[in-house]
């Protein structure tokens, strides 16, 4: 027999939940077999799976310890993980605000917010490492909880990345996410003169296979509404060419793959080294110039609904280039 307490990164979930988790190798009807026979009971009573866990609450586990490691994930596998996760160097990613619950850090750009590949290094991964050194989370917890990034940024896009380090992180993150009450800003250089601020709307749709978007002034099956808000911050006039350069501050009110570079690209301001909706001419004059590899954009401030604001500074290659 193997006991289990239930702790923070744990309660408030249902407890087939969690025991999916715990015994990853089980499959759903066994474990709920399991439960009727009492060979997995719940503060040493009969459970169906459906009650909500809390902190402090005993599970206990009637199992030879064979057939529990069975079940369980590969502990030999997750220790190897754990070795590796915690050597991987920062690679330029900051934190700029940690708690409890929540990591906010600051990506640079060519870098992976979260895989895209099994054999993928992300931001995610550099993230858990930092967090396994300091000691926050430990090869055991990540049994039944991994903390992870909750939002994305394209790979060449810097600024701020959000973690979960708990689950009521995870949580709370996420549903603010999805319910927009975190207000997103990013700044970005693009080209031409902008003198006033604007709000623009449209529908967006995809190419699955080029990865790329289109904005559309009206709706069309598969097209879904964005939202797109900004102002000048500074303009540099005949910057490239006869053609000025501007610093937006840009408020992303709904969040589409790839909103932000397309919808500025579609009323004639792209994004500088914007390789995929940007000006071809004024992308290899910046990358001769001034070494310019990757869209200026960047995600750098974020106001939460209890008042809190977390900023990333600009980077230099905005600076040197304005």
């Amino acid at each position: 027999m193997r006991e289990f307490i239930i702790g923070s990164n744990e309660e408030n979930q249902r407890f087939d939940k969690y025991l999916k988790k715990l015994l990853p190798n089980a499959s759903a009807g066994f474990l709920y077999k399991m439960l009727r026979k009492k060979n997995i009971t719940l503060e040493d009573k009969k459970a169906d799976g459906k009650e909500l866990l809390h902190k402090g609450q005993r599970v206990k586990i009637f199992f030879s310890d064979e057939t529990l490691l069975k079940f369980m994930q590969d502990t030999k596998g997750l220790e190897d993980e754990c070795v590796k996760l915690k050597g991987l160097p920062m690679k330029g990613l900051k934190v700029v605000y940690e708690d409890e619950d929540i990591l906010i850090a600051d990506k640079p750009y060519n870098m992976l917010s979260q895989k895209a590949k099994p054999e993928d290094l992300s931001a995610n991964e550099y993230l858990l490492g930092y967090l396994l050194r300091s000691g926050a989370v430990s090869k055991e917890s990540l049994l039944t909880f991994r903390p992870s990034v909750c939002n994305r940024l394209d790979r060449n896009t810097t600024g701020l990345l959000l973690m979960g380090k708990s689950l009521a992180g995870s949580q709370k993150l996420s549903e603010e996410l999805r319910d927009r009450s975190v207000k997103k800003y990013y700044c970005a250089v693009v080209l031409g003169a902008v003198t006033e601020e604007a709000r623009l709307s449209g529908w967006l749709t995809k190419d699955v296979s080029t990865n790329q978007v289109r904005i559309l002034d009206r709706e069309k099956p598969d097209s879904v509404p964005v939202k797109t808000a900004y102002k000048p911050l500074k303009l540099k006039a005949r910057a490239f060419g006869e053609e000025a350069v501007t610093l937006l501050e840009i408020h992303l009110i709904t969040g589409r793959t790839h909103q932000i570079r397309a919808h500025l690209a579609s009323i004639g301001h792209p994004i500088i080294g914007d390789m995929k909706y940007g000006d071809p001419k004024a992308n290899r004059y910046y990358y001769e110039q001034l070494q310019v590899n990757h869209q200026l954009l960047h995600a750098y401030r974020l106001e939460f609904p209890d008042g809190r604001v977390m900023k990333a500074p600009i980077p230099d290659i905005f600076q040197r280039l304005l």
